[in-house]
């Protein structure tokens, strides 16, 4: 079996993706994050033995051949996939043989200052960056990242970024227990949000063992803290044992609700009654809200004039 190109696997907000490990052998990232499922590791600035162009490239066609119906081909790693020597050159040979299946970047945004990786970036259908906190203290204690690294640096990189990328940029925010939990912190994540405007944040927790001795939120404090993302578009990473209690509410609170924040297919599914989520469909109906898909989630929004 491949120990590069693995897959397909079902995500909750890609769809069917088919994936590529750039750094298959071990851990090589430049964070050493709290929360990583992986084995802790010393932070790195550049792959060691990376995968060769013409392997990763075979495999792909190998199972693209094997594969149909894919949504995305993710480009992930052991660790941090902009640190791949050749990435830009494997993104273009990929667009060759991809055909109607978008790629995607799960990257942790560091390298987003470097021009080699921003120009590979620009290729690719779906980046996703991880912005987890606005403030170098915060910073430093949840993603570890290697020494000289500044998030103030990394954030006017992206906001950059940002302005010369058109496609589907999408930033992630993992909440840690005592540590980037705080009202203040999302306050400020907030602000960098308005200015990056990106087209969807996806907001969790931690829900797998993590590499180190901390704690995620519970999803009543996750839902409180994004509701500090308003009028940005979240989608909140529901734990799937998450029961909460049903609100039900009038087609005025509903569109009061839109107005303030997008509401995820996810987010009705799991926290509409039966009676709310047909008062949506009627406002629907009325043209007052549509759905926006964007990376592959569903969003309700307000219909704008």
């Amino acid at each position: 079996m491949s120990k590069i190109v693995f897959g397909p696997v079902t995500s909750r907000r890609f769809g069917q993706s088919l994936g590529i490990d750039l750094s298959p052998e071990s851990k090589q990232c430049n964070f050493d994050c709290l929360y990583c499922e992986l084995k802790g590791a010393k932070p790195v600035n550049a792959l060691q033995n990376p995968p060769k162009l013409s392997l990763i490239m075979q495999e792909l066609q190998e199972a693209l051949n094997k594969y149909q119906d894919l949504d995305v081909i993710t480009l992930t790693a052991n660790g941090e996939p902009t640190l791949y020597p050749f990435l830009g050159e494997l993104v273009e040979e990929i667009d060759k043989i991809k055909l109607q299946t978008k790629t995607l970047i799960l990257s942790n945004g560091a390298s987003i200052c470097d021009q080699k990786v921003v120009s590979a970036l620009q290729k690719i259908d779906i980046v996703k960056l991880s912005l987890d906190c606005a403030t170098q203290k915060c910073f430093k204690k949840i993603d570890r990242p290697l020494h000289g690294l500044n998030v103030q640096e990394i954030i006017e990189g992206m906001i950059a970024f940002r302005k010369v990328y058109d496609k589907e940029l999408v930033l992630e925010v993992l909440v840690v227990k005592g540590v980037n939990d705080k009202v203040e912190e999302f306050e400020a994540l907030r602000d960098v949000f308005n200015e990056l405007k990106p087209d969807r944040i996806d907001v969790g927790t931690i829900d797998r063992p993590p590499a180190y001795d901390v704690e995620g939120v519970s999803m009543e404090k996750l839902r409180q803290l994004v509701e500090i993302f308003e009028n940005l578009p979240v989608s909140i990473a529901y734990k799937r044992d998450y029961s909460p209690l049903l609100r039900d509410f009038s087609e005025e609170e509903l569109l009061k609700l839109l107005s303030k924040r997008p509401q995820s297919f996810e987010d009705v599914r799991v926290s509409f009654t039966p009676k709310s989520q047909k008062k949506l469909e009627v406002l629907m109906q009325k043209n007052l809200v549509h759905v926006k898909e964007i990376a592959g989630v569903g969003f309700y929004k307000i219909k704008e004039v």
